[in-house]
């Protein structure tokens, strides 16, 4: 069969999964005018997906930072309007009607076919959860503009000269007017029946609080956090001294001009509306909470599992690794219950670092060497290897008390800000050593650094996919990369498998409690009983994670069912190839394509299997 006839095929079974609705024939035409066509048709959709992103990206300051570019919107922020929601919207009716109208998916390459089916299926589902657009919290105890603006300018605003230091003069002036926005967006929600969980306000009010703390906002001998971010990067650039006190008295009033009044402003709505706020935490609670959910879940896990058999599923997996923690008790002899166990586990200061900044420097070093040693085995596991670099580093002070245990921040496509592993080092019996090495594995190699940098250096494959998200993808290859290298001879210790088990665990426990409060009327209480019922992890560790499931729907069930996927695909291509199984081939395929849904992963990976089967055939043959 000729290639031609092949990539029709290939974008024929795309088609049905994303369920497209147009027929692909088979045209009879000259194969050598056939492969031109497809060369000249696929490059033009591919450059209409670069001008796609360039346009979006030239609309959003920050993501122009994110990526590394220094325009002359360095010292802008994005538009975060409900009328910007709305242009985004018609955009997307718009660019699916090119798509569906102007592209002849008979003449596409297999890239661009694949291609093709992700761009609309994006675009179909933004635009059908336009409706939905008002079912989130834009500020919460794990995201929101309180806590990520200062990380973004920490992080994110380089000052490497006058310029650029003027550049974030700029964007703290205009934090206000984003702050209004921000204002006028939770507004709306409460007017459509959505409202911050009680919890929240006191967390985020915190957060605020931090910000606008020490110098110059009141008379303390500590510069606040943003004004101490600001100097240390200007002192760097060793300018004249009149002009260095130039911009930091440039900081300063804009600080009072601007920063001051965004804050003051969020944080009077946040003390009126927690007022009316109420205990009741799942998104039951909203108009058509159930609808919203169960789409949240099909989003999240990229497949049409429902609230209950992701439920049941959880249960399942839970009693499986309760067994396995088992074994590791007799491997230590210990003698008692599970539940003992995670008394022993919580309780033995073996098992901790001290809550000191030795004890913090302590952790960090070590994960860091964590990191460096799986670095050198990636040639067992790996065909394609990142070349971007990856540092670790505490969650700042400012936000640590109410951030998340751990999180990857990626770097710039060019390699010149490395990808971050943030460990929350707020509450070190949070972060017990036997967790070590299954938080770094996660985060950094192989895991979400990995990932993230493989798919930012593609080459020949359209931005959007390199810079795309599919939560079960993204978190089910974490999730995977926990459990790799076991496989290797990681986790010698034991405990550090009990570890392992453990983060695997509470995985498990997610998919049980983000359905319970989102879909069976779970309390927080209950949620947070589950955890310290069933896990050997800090009480603290489960009211977050409880927090964490109320304010972010559906989003921690992505991290099981992913890796199950995974898991399960490599088990289908292990029996069907045989000894001709290759598992750096097929981490090549997993990864090499950019984040994908789970349905289109499975889709790739059968037709590796079926060109491996093909090369098998052919050897065979020549054997003959």
């Amino acid at each position: 069969m000729n290639k031609a006839k092949i990539n029709i095929i290939l974008f024929s079974s795309l088609a049905m999964l994303f369920g497209c609705k147009q027929e692909v024939k088979t045209p009879e035409i000259d194969e050598a005018a056939l492969a031109l066509a497809i060369e000249e048709h696929s490059k033009e959709l591919n450059d209409w997906f670069e001008l796609q992103f360039e346009d979006d990206v030239a609309k959003s300051p920050k993501m122009q930072t994110y990526l590394g570019i220094k325009t002359a919107d360095y010292g802008k922020w994005d538009d975060i309007s409900s009328k910007r929601e709305l242009e985004k919207f018609e955009k997307a009716k718009e660019r699916l009607s090119y798509l569906k109208d102007s592209v002849d998916i008979a003449k596409l390459d297999e890239s661009t076919a694949l291609s093709y089916s992700l761009f609309q299926q994006k675009l179909e589902n933004n635009i059908e959860d336009y409706k939905y657009r008002f079912y989130t919290y834009p500020v919460n105890q794990m995201h929101g503009v309180q806590s990520e603006i200062p990380a973004f300018m920490i992080n994110m605003h380089r000052i490497e000269n006058k310029s650029d230091a003027e550049a974030y003069i700029s964007r703290l002036n205009g934090i206000d007017e984003m702050f209004l926005q921000v204002v006028e967006n939770i507004k709306i929600r409460e007017k459509n029946g959505i409202l911050l969980p009680k919890f929240v306000f006191s967390k985020v009010l915190d957060d605020c609080q931090n910000v606008i703390t020490g110098q110059p906002f009141d008379t303390s001998n500590k510069q606040s956090t943003l004004f101490a971010d600001f100097s240390t990067k200007v002192a760097a650039l060793e300018l004249p001294e009149e002009e260095e006190n130039s911009l930091l008295e440039g900081a300063k009033k804009a600080l009072l001009e601007g920063v001051k009044p965004g804050f003051d402003s969020l944080i009077s709505l946040l003390k009126e509306q927690e007022q009316r706020a109420t205990t009741e935490d799942g998104a039951w609670k909203f108009p058509k909470g159930i609808a919203f959910y169960n789409n949240a879940l099909k989003r999240t896990t990229t497949t049409e599992m429902t609230a209950e058999e992701i439920h049941e599923l959880g249960l399942t997996e839970v009693a499986r690794i309760h067994n396995e923690m088992k074994d590791v008790m007799k491997q230590v002899s210990y003698e008692g219950t599970l539940k003992d166990f995670f008394s022993f586990m919580k309780e033995d200061k073996q098992f901790y670092f001290l809550d000191t900044p030795e004890g913090k420097e302590e952790y960090l070093g070590q994960a860091a060497v964590l990191i460096d040693s799986m670095k050198t085995k990636l040639d067992q596991l790996f065909i394609t290897k990142p070349k971007a670099d990856i540092i670790v580093k505490a969650v700042e002070a400012f936000r640590e008390k109410s951030a998340g245990k751990a999180f990857y921040q990626r770097g710039t496509p060019d390699g010149t800000r490395p990808g971050s592993y943030y460990a929350n080092l707020y509450d070190m019996s949070a972060m017990p050593k036997y967790q070590m090495e299954a938080l770094a594995y996660h985060e950094g190699i192989p895991g979400h650094h990995m990932q993230i940098s493989i798919a930012q250096e593609l080459k020949d494959v359209p931005k959007f996919r390199k810079h795309g998200r599919y939560t079960a993808y993204v978190e089910g290859w974490g999730l995977y990369s926990e459990f790799l290298p076991k496989e290797i001879g990681a986790y010698k210790d034991p405990y550090s498998d009990f570890g392992r088990l453990a983060m695997e665990l509470w995985r498990a426990c997610r998919l049980v409690v983000d359905t319970g409060i989102h879909a069976k009327k779970w309390t927080r209480e209950q949620g947070i009983a589950y955890y310290t019922d069933n896990t050997p992890n800090a009480e603290s560790d489960a009211i977050k994670m409880v927090e964490r499931h109320i304010v972010m729907p559906s989003q921690a069930t992505a991290y099981k069912i992913g890796m199950n996927k995974i898991l399960e695909l490599r088990e289908d291509a292990k029996k069907v190839l045989g000894e001709k199984f290759d598992i750096r081939e097929f981490h090549d395929v997993v990864l090499t394509n950019g984040p994908v849904p789970l349905n289109v992963l499975e889709e790739l990976v059968a037709l590796w299997i079926s060109s491996k089967k093909s090369d098998r055939n052919k050897e065979e043959i020549s054997a003959l």
